[in-house]
């Protein structure tokens, strides 16, 4: 197995040169520093224990607790005791008040090193974000310290065996009791880290219907559901089953039941009704996480790929007849060149999202527009292109990558949960279609359009193909006029590609400027080639995403 090495180098050149990242808690070499540090966890403790983990699993007993991966405890301990946790979440909680910026740094290395553990501390940051938005204050105080350190980790709770993203058809009941309390029975799947042994307390965070809800989703309700009452007892509920899985085999999976013996425990979150509106909250965190597990796979996947291709002789130089290693075939450059150039234009896409939660934080105008519009385009795109990435990983490694024991496959099986949950890549395609784009009459689409337009003025070919795209989101807001839905639903995926492609293709002309000014002549030079790759070979894809949403999506109705 390649080892992990943290690409703090790229990120510093991300947040400072390209995005201008300032915060006054935080100097640049702060921020270096706060990453070299996680570097260190990242490469040195979870990187060791992901391909064990992912041979083992975790494993389901009898008395329905789960056992994690070997070194899975030792890890969480570790990571729990450096703070690590608390980053990015308000000090009045016993948080660090850092910003999500550097927050995403961190992240990215977890998700990168072993992302079957970084699982759950990414359930566990969505938790907290729905509490901190939308619990009372008693439900703050009491919840949200322990789950902010660590000591407790969080879920999220919505699927049922029967509703899949339907939500209006979910089942699970809630009762009120006199003391304030419900009482929560029913059964959820694909619960990450429903159960495991890392933490003192799961906090559940459940999705359910009162006996009195309206029909649909405006009938449900958020509760919070601990694994653990107050007085230490073991609330109702329990783990009946772990999902087999194409990847991600160490992050427990779990089959909740609720409510076998009378009725879980649970306290309502806000108003009653309200649910989903406030699960939103957790899921649009997750969805930019889940789109930064793209990127970091992606990462994982092109270190190990350029690992073996250096080592790997095959072949002959055509200039000197010379034995040489297949990194200087032609077709493996282009493999590896394209994986780098996706990555770094989709790190640098999400890293200005994670800016844009900061700026709305502070209440900058036009900052939450900017994360609401980049929310589906970064979880989609980037998950999307992480299947492209890992799968040429695989294909560098040639026969090799098909044997398991290489290790290119881990991150292609993982990587392909990343377009499905917390929405699926055509859910988030609907998103931008229908709500950021319909809805509002495409104010927040065209805000940022035009951001791109004077972020790339004098380059001609992606100017151009910005025009394409602002003639793309007029024509959606036609058919929308004209209540030709279907057309918006079928266009809706090359759509988001294509914004994607665009979005992506400004970054990198950001970076070509900011390189410009890099003292390193080598990593500017390399910084020049990878966008090269990228404006030449990656998005001429967007005139084709263009014409499908145009012409090719009507094909399908």
């Amino acid at each position: 197995m390649s080892d992990y090495q943290p690409p703090i180098d790229d990120m510093m050149f991300v947040l400072r040169d390209v995005l201008g990242f300032e915060h006054d808690m935080v100097d640049l070499e702060t921020l270096e520093a706060v990453l070299e540090e996680a570097g260190k966890l990242a490469s040195g403790v979870l990187a060791p224990i992901n391909w064990d983990g992912d041979l083992k699993g975790a494993v389901l007993n009898d008395d329905h607790s789960v056992t994690t991966a070997p070194g899975w405890q030792d890890a969480y301990n570790q990571y729990r005791d450096g703070g690590w946790n608390a980053v990015p979440f308000p000090e009045q909680y016993e948080g660090q008040g850092l910003p999500w910026a550097l927050a995403f740094g961190v992240q990215e290395m977890w998700q990168a090193s072993n992302m079957a553990f970084g699982l759950c501390p990414l359930l566990n940051q969505g938790a907290i974000e729905a509490i901190l938005s939308h619990a009372s204050d008693e439900l703050k105080q009491h919840y949200l310290p322990k789950l902010i350190s660590g000591e407790w980790t969080g879920t999220m709770n919505l699927t049922e065996p029967h509703a899949g993203s339907d939500l209006g058809l979910l089942r699970t009941k809630a009762v009120p009791q006199d003391d304030g309390t419900y009482k929560i029975s029913g059964q959820k799947i694909w619960i990450t880290y429903g159960e495991h042994d890392l933490a003192e307390n799961i906090i559940h965070l459940v999705l359910a219907r009162l006996q009195d809800a309206p029909d649909d989703v405006k009938g449900i309700s958020l509760f919070i559901v601990p694994k653990f009452l107050d007085d230490g007892s073991r609330n109702d509920l329990k783990c009946v089953g772990l999902d087999h899985k194409i990847g991600i085999h160490a992050s427990p999976t779990a089959v909740m039941q609720f409510g076998d013996e009378g009725g879980a425990t649970g306290f309502l979150v806000g108003e009653a009704h309200q649910g989903l509106k406030y699960m939103f909250t957790m899921m649009n965190n997750a969805r930019l996480s889940v789109g930064l597990q793209g990127v970091a796979i992606a990462e994982r996947s092109y270190q190990h790929a350029k690992a073996y291709a250096v080592d790997r002789i095959q072949g002959k130089s055509f200039q000197t007849g010379e034995r040489v290693s297949i990194d200087q075939h032609a077709d493996v450059k282009r493999m590896l060149m394209t994986m780098r150039a996706y990555i770094e234009a989709g790190r640098a896409l999400t890293y200005e999202a994670a800016m844009a939660i900061d700026d709305a934080h502070l209440g900058k105008e036009g900052a939450q527009s900017k994360v609401d519009v980049l929310t589906p385009i970064v979880k989609a795109w980037c998950t999307d292109f992480a299947q492209d990435v890992t799968s040429a990983g695989v294909q560098v490694h040639g026969g090799c990558g098909f044997i398991e024991e290489t290790g290119a496959a881990q991150y292609f099986r993982d990587a392909r949960i990343l377009p499905i949950y917390e929405g699926t890549n055509g859910i988030q395609a609907a998103d931008l279609a229908f709500r950021k784009t319909l809805f509002d009459g495409g104010q927040g689409v065209k805000a940022y359009i035009e951001q791109m337009k004077a972020q790339s003025a004098d380059h001609v070919i992606l100017s151009g193909l910005i025009s394409d795209l602002e003639a793309l989101v007029d024509d959606v807001l036609k058919a929308g006029g004209d209540k030709d839905l279907d057309y918006v639903g079928a266009a809706s995926k090359p759509y988001l590609t294509a914004f994607g492609l665009i979005a992506g293709a400004v970054m990198m002309v950001r970076s070509q400027k900011a390189v410009q000014r890099h003292d390193d002549e080598t990593f500017k030079s390399e910084k020049l080639k990878t966008i090269d790759v990228y404006l030449g070979n990656i998005l001429p894809l967007a005139h084709a995403h263009i014409s499908i949403a145009r012409d090719g999506a009507r094909a399908i109705l």
